[in-house]
């Protein structure tokens, strides 16, 4: 059941917009396929993007209430949790907005694992195609000329990181001074989130980049190019109208 709705919602209508984008250009070239079909990901995602985007802001704006309830409930953890999550839905704040546009990522990069990987390109699979969908007479694997989209790249995955690392500061901000009161900060499920977000998780995504195939890295690079362009022109506009 699982495999059917993978395949039927993620990979089949992945593996189709590659193979129909790689026979639109001249060049047939698949890693340009890639990023055009990352661009039109991006802008279905928009609208739970901008929810991210906002619900990021949301929360540094209530931040200082949340302290203070942090210090009034400082011995009540569970009480504190409680009133923390109802100021949340208060203020009508999604949290875990920017968690699930994450997780809803991770299905796309396993659909082009898969296509560049396990379905054989360049090869094509002519069963799945959709009936608009032609097969291209030949597929370019290597983008540019350079890279080859099947196999693991180093300078992909690097890039993949730093790109991450870019989006993650813009996003988030600047880090605020520690004070003697956040002495055990690393106690502190927030903060401790927040280092993560920005020093590990790009970590995990260079990491990742060099053990998949170059295709699903040049997925994430695109992607996080396409969020740093829509943090730079959405998240300024939410700042201004702070």
């Amino acid at each position: 059941m699982i495999s059917l709705l993978f395949h039927a919602v993620i990979y089949n209508p992945i593996y189709n917009a590659l193979i129909f984008f790689i026979d639109l250009f001249p060049s047939h070239d698949a890693g340009i396929a890639v990023i055009i079909v990352t661009i039109i990901v991006r802008v279905i995602l928009f609208p739970l993007s901008k929810r991210a985007i906002q619900a990021q802001m949301a929360m540094k704006k209530v931040a200082p209430e949340i302290e203070a309830i942090k210090a009034r409930l400082k011995e009540k953890p569970a009480e504190q949790s409680a009133a923390i999550f109802a100021l949340y839905k208060e203020r009508n704040i999604r949290p875990f907005a920017g968690l699930l546009l994450m997780l809803i990522q991770l299905p796309i990069l396993l659909g082009l694992y898969w296509a560049f990987t396990r379905a054989g390109l360049p090869v094509i699979n002519g069963a799945i195609l959709y009936s608009f969908v032609h097969v291209p007479d030949v597929v370019n694997m290597h983008f540019l000329g350079l890279i080859d989209m099947s196999k693991r790249n180093i300078v992909l995955a690097f890039l993949a990181m730093i790109m991450q690392f870019i989006y993650t500061r813009l996003s988030m901000g600047p880090r605020g001074e520690k004070t003697a009161a956040e002495a055990s900060f690393s106690n502190d499920m927030a903060k401790s989130f927040d280092l993560q977000a920005r020093y590990v998780l790009p970590l995990i995504v260079g990491v990742i980049g060099v053990t998949i195939a170059a295709a699903a890295t040049l997925y994430w690079v695109t992607s996080s190019a396409f969020m740093i362009c829509q943090e730079l022109v959405t998240g300024r506009r939410f700042h201004g109208s702070k």
